[in-house]
Order: structure tokens, then C-alpha cells, then sequence
């Protein structure tokens, strides 16, 4: 975990490498002041020499302007190398997960992701500035005293001993208790933040359903759960500073009564004996540090380990060497395709499908709720790889492309379709980023969405919020087919993509492609009949397997499923009529 974070560090090794050096002399001039100032005490103040007071007067100011200067220079390096680690980490991150497979993707949740993109990395972030600066300057301090108290006084420096290694045992056996717990309470904010998603992306069910109140009792119920966490572990860590004042406490009584008889016989002076406090408390407020930074490493550590998760996490579906970047056509074969969702040959979501789709066909695909409409769809893209068999796209297997040269030939409208934060020019421009006005307004004519386009005052360069949320359902739609069609790609699949829009509008939309893109590929996916009769040939799924596939007539004459599912929405609609 730590090589791992630590090659985040990258171009902001100079500010890490800087921090510890400049901490490094803040700390000798921070132990060298209380030893000047007792040589004030014993050869200046007592002896009454005025000149010894003048020059280790100056010395001291000297030192106290060193110790400052180099205490926020560190200080402003350990904030730009953090900040900067801090960057670099949550690029990694964001880079990582762009490469993500669908499937790797369905095995971290959103708002897992979210997390270990947020809190996840300002823990670290924050452990990280602690170790480099306060982690370098508690042992320096506590090693640099203890030299100067041997120094001073032997037997008085043999109490800290005694009692370092005694208060770091009860310091480790803290972290070693409090550590899982932080680590379940961590995993927490996921399940938080996961409630808080769901609330806001469907605010407007949530209201129109008047369950308020029941969103908020979830809510409160995961906070209680973070809090109850946090608490059984904050108490455990809260025994630091009993720990630390019982240790203290000790230290300057056993320093008093020894040191008080050291000075009766002769064996320590005053200045020395005050030089030995000042050490006490140094060493003392650095354990005190060192307690800190633990309590902060132990809540990082569990980040860290989910940050390392991700970063490590490779895409299951990925390019081969001297892969092909040219699709020849938008031909289509699935050879003996079965797939399962957790690679499992046992629980599979298609089965031994056999299909051949010629280029330039329309292909209109029916099936019940859950007969894997969609899974299909999305394994000639390569959004999944197939569990067994092969699919071929103008007559390659698919695994022999590069994914980018395969998906950019491959425009595929989703069944949950997403619309970003921005104009409609910008959104639509995802499908060709130097697409021209003219290339824009053409694929929303054919997405027959330029027309509502043009009623809004600003045209396409109305802005749109974040999910699309300020225009109807049909309108996202007719954006997200227009996009698709500005790849002019060599195969377009509709995944239910016109389910928001009239009968009319779909009939158009059906039109213009026939008319316009013959050439290309089309699968469309569809709940009614009337979206795919004209069709050259329709597959009909039942539970992951081809129950049948022909054209509108022949499936009426053989198909049993087909003919139902007809005579339901033909009976539907005369009564509406």
C-alpha cells in the first residue's frame, strides 16, 4: 500500500524531500535554545557577567529567527507537497476508473467510488502532511533532547528510559484495538453517501411519493450507525490522554525529587536543572505528537487501503498487442455466445446465442423483462466480454480490435440515458468533438429533436443541468440518439431509446434513418411492436435464449410469444382508441 501511494508523490518529491530538512533544523535550533539558556543562567545571570548575557542574548534570537523561519518554510512545503500528492492521487483514481469494464464498475458501487474520491483521499492527505513534518519532528525532538539530557545529567536522563518504551506500548495497543473499527466505520460513508445520492438523483419521486419522512429516518439511521462507530473507536483513542498526562505527571515528579538532590550535592546547577525541564517538555509534547499522528495514520490506513483497491484494480477488458483499429463494415455474428455476469458457466445470462446480422440491416430485438435485451447489446461494444463463444463485428472477433477503434464505430444509446452539465452543443458534440453547426443541426433532424431545440430561446446553446433534469423525458432521448448519430458510426443501437417519445415522433425517427444512414447497422431495442415491425428481421429472447427470429410476418405465423405480445398492444390500442 505504501510504494503505491508513495508513486503519487511524483513531481512534488523536491517540497517532500525540503520538509523533513527544514524540520530537521527547526528542531536543533529548538534543542539548542534551553541548552543557551543555561549557560545564561550558570555563566551569565549567577556569575553577574554582563557580556556572556549580551552575546547569549544575541544567540537566542538568533536561534528563535532560525527556528521560526525554518518552522514555516516546512510548514509551506509540507502544505504543497500534501495538496500535490493529494492531486496526483485523486488523477490516478479518476484515470483508473475511466478504463474500468463494466464489470468493474459493477463491483464498486457509485458512491463507494465517490468516497474514496473525497473523505477517503483528505484522510490521507491530511496523514500524509502529519508523517512529512510533525512524524519527522516528534522523534527528532525526542532523539535530540534525550542526547542533550545524557549530557546534562546520566541518572535524571534514565527516567525517559524507563518511560518511552512504556507509554509507545500503550500507544500500539490503542492503534492495534481502535484500527478495525475505524476501518468498518469508514466503509460506512459509502452506505451514507450512497443514501444521499439516491435522494437527491430522485428528489422529485421522493416528494411526489410523500415519503420525506422515511428518506429521512434511512438517512439518520446510517448517520446513527457512523456515529455509534466513531464513538466505540474514539473511545479507545481517547485513553491516549490519560495515558499522557499519568506519563507526564510522573516524568516531573521523578525529575523534581531527583533533580532537587542532584542540585544539593553539587551535581547539577540551576541553569542545567531548568535546561532539563525544558527537555522534559519537549519530549513530552512530542509523545504527545506522536499520539496525534497515530490516531490520524490509523484513520488513514483504512483509507489508504481503499484508495489501493481501486488503483489496483485492473479492467477486465483491455486491448491486445498490435490490435486492429479498422472495422471493416457493421456485419454482426454471434457464434455459440453464452454469458454470465460473474463469469460463472452456471448461472448464465445468455445462452448458446447464434445469430448472424448482415450490414446495413435494421434488426428489431422483443423479449419479457429480464430475457437479457440488453446484455446482448452490450457485448458487440465490448462493455462485457462473452463467458463463451465469440461475437464478431465485420467479421472479427471483437477482442481483436481496439477498444477505442471498436467503440467509436459502435454508437450505442443506453436505456438509462445521461445528459452532463452543459450546452446542448457541448453535449452533443460528445459524439464528434469538432463536429460543425451544420453536422449538429443535421443528427437533430434526424433525431427529429431540432425542432424542439429551436423553440428554446438560446437554441443549442441552452444550457443544460446536471442529468438533463430541465427537459422532458422524449426530449433527453431525441439528444442522446442525435449524439449517437454524430459518431456516424458503422453500427447504431437503440436500447429502448424512444420509449419517452410519441408513436408519431418514433415512426419519423425510424424514417430518417432508412432514408439517411442505410449503410449503417441498426438495432433497436423495443417495448412496442410498432417500433420494430418494419424491420428486416426481428429477434424474439426468452429467458437468455433466441426463442425466435424472422421478419414481422413470419414471426406472427411461428412465434407464440410475438403473436401475444401483437394481439395484447393491437387490443390496448383500439380500446384507447
Amino acid at each position: 500500500m505504501i510504494k503505491k501511494l508513495a508513486s503519487c508523490i511524483g513531481e512534488y518529491k523536491k517540497d517532500t524531500i525540503l520538509t523533513p530538512i527544514f524540520v530537521g533544523i527547526e528542531c536543533a535550533m529548538d534543542v539548542i535554545i534551553p541548552f543557551l539558556m543555561a549557560f545564561l543562567i550558570d555563566e551569565g545571570i549567577n556569575k553577574g557577567d554582563i557580556s556572556h548575557i549580551v552575546w547569549i542574548g544575541i544567540l537566542l534570537v538568533l536561534c528563535s529567527f532560525i527556528a521560526i523561519y525554518t518552522g514555516v518554510k516546512s510548514g509551506n512545503y509540507a502544505a504543497r507537497a500534501a495538496a500535490g500528492f493529494a492531486k496526483n492521487v485523486r488523477k490516478k483514481i479518476y484515470y483508473n476508473v475511466q478504463d474500468f469494464s463494466f464489470s468493474n464498475i459493477d463491483k464498486f458501487s457509485t458512491s463507494s467510488i465517490v468516497t474514496r474520491h473525497t473523505t477517503d483521499i483528505n484522510n490521507i492527505q491530511m496523514a500524509f502532511q502529519m508523517i512529512i513534518r510533525m512524524a519527522v519532528r516528534a522523534p527528532l525532538m525526542i532523539i535530540f533532547s534525550l542526547i542533550m539530557t545524557f549530557i546534562i545529567n546520566v541518572k535524571l536522563a534514565m527516567i525517559f528510559l524507563v518511560a518511552i518504551p512504556l507509554l509507545g506500548f500503550g500507544l500500539y495497543f490503542i492503534a492495534t484495538k481502535a484500527h478495525p473499527i475505524f476501518e468498518k466505520a469508514i466503509t460506512l460513508y459509502d452506505k451514507l453517501n450512497n443514501t444521499v445520492e439516491e435522494n437527491v438523483r430522485g428528489i422529485r419521486v421522493v416528494k411526489s411519493f410523500v415519503t420525506e419522512e422515511k428518506e429521512i429516518d434511512k438517512f439518520n439511521k446510517t448517520s446513527e450507525e457512523i456515529y455509534c462507530e466513531f464513538s466505540r473507536a474514539e473511545k479507545i483513542v481517547a485513553l491516549n490522554n490519560p495515558l499522557m498526562q499519568i506519563t507526564v505527571a510522573t516524568i516531573i515528579l521523578l525529575l523534581s525529587w531527583f533533580g532537587g538532590k542532584e542540585i544539593v550535592v553539587g551535581n547539577l546547577t540551576t541553569g542545567e536543572f531548568t535546561s532539563m525541564i525544558s527537555y522534559t517538555m519537549q519530549i513530552l509534547m512530542s509523545l504527545m505528537m506522536l499520539s496525534m499522528i497515530l490516531v490520524t495514520i490509523m484513520i488513514s490506513r483504512a483509507s489508504g487501503e481503499r484508495i489501493v483497491e481501486i488503483l489496483e484494480e485492473k479492467s477486465t477488458i483491455t486491448s491486445k498487442e498490435n490490435a486492429l483499429t479498422e472495422v471493416k463494415d457493421g456485419s454482426i455474428s454471434f457464434r455459440d455466445v453464452s454469458f454470465s455476469y460473474v463469469g460463472d458457466k452456471n448461472k448464465l445470462c445468455l445462452k448458446n446465442i447464434n445469430l448472424e446480422i448482415a450490414s446495413g440491416q435494421t434488426i428489431g430485438i422483443l423479449g419479457g423483462t429480464g430475457s437479457s435485451k440488453s446484455t446482448l447489446v452490450q457485448l458487440i461494444p465490448r462493455l462485457y466480454d462473452v463467458t463463451s463463444g465469440a461475437v464478431l463485428v465485420g467479421g472479427v472477433d471483437v477482442r481483436d480490435y481496439d477498444i477505442t477503434s471498436l467503440r467509436n464505430q459502435v454508437a450505442m444509446v443506453l436505456q438509462k440515458n445521461e445528459l452532463f452539465s452543459g450546452t446542448i452543443k457541448e453535449n452533443l458534440r460528445w459524439g464528434k468533438e469538432d463536429a460543425t453547426d451544420e453536422e449538429i443541426e443535421k443528427a437533430a433532424s434526424l433525431a427529429q429533436a431540432d425542432e424542439f431545440i429551436k423553440t428554446f430561446e438560446k437554441g443549442y446553446d441552452t444550457h443544460i443541468e446536471q442529468g438533463g433534469t430541465n427537459i422532458s423525458g422524449g426530449q433527453k432521448q431525441r439528444l442522446c440518439i442525435a449524439r449517437a448519430l454524430l459518431k456516424h458510426p458503422k453500427i447504431l443501437i437503440l436500447d429502448d431509446s424512444t420509449s419517452a417519445v410519441d408513436t408519431k415522433t418514433d415512426s419519423l425517427i425510424r424514417q430518417s434513418f432508412k432514408e439517411y444512414i442505410p449503410e449503417v447497422t441498426k438495432i433497436i431495442i423495443a417495448q412496442r411492436i410498432a417500433s420494430v415491425e418494419d424491420a428486416d428481421k426481428i429477434l424474439v429472447l426468452d429467458n437468455g435464449e433466441i426463442s425466435a427470429f424472422g421478419t414481422h410476418e413470419e414471426l406472427l405465423r411461428e412465434s407464440s410469444i410475438y403473436r401475444e405480445v401483437y394481439e395484447s398492444q393491437k387490443k390496448g390500442g383500439e380500446e384507447d382508441e
